[in-house]
């Protein structure tokens, strides 16, 4: 009878990139007392220059799609008149 089970000598083990040998789980932790400014400044420049993107792709895209750009604006004026404050 054959087994379907792999032996458990043939089983690989991959360790977790935190179990590396030397590496402690206390010090690879970030101090989040130290650089808030810092990285609340990198946060907002980053969200920034993403958002730069996205509304150049948009434009982009409306000018590659002037129709589908057409239905969006109409769609959207649609909306608009029909909210209630």
């Amino acid at each position: 009878m054959v087994s379907l089970m792999p032996d458990r000598d043939s089983r690989r083990v991959v360790p977790s990139p935190r179990a590396q040998p030397g590496a402690d789980p206390e010090t690879d932790r970030m101090d989040e007392t130290t650089d808030t400014d810092e990285s609340d400044a990198e946060r907002r420049r980053r969200r920034a220059r993403f958002l730069r993107d996205l509304a150049e792709a948009r434009e982009l895209r409306d000018r590659v799609q002037p129709r589908r750009a057409k239905t969006a604006r109409l769609r959207h004026a649609m909306r608009m008149r029909t909210f209630r404050w």
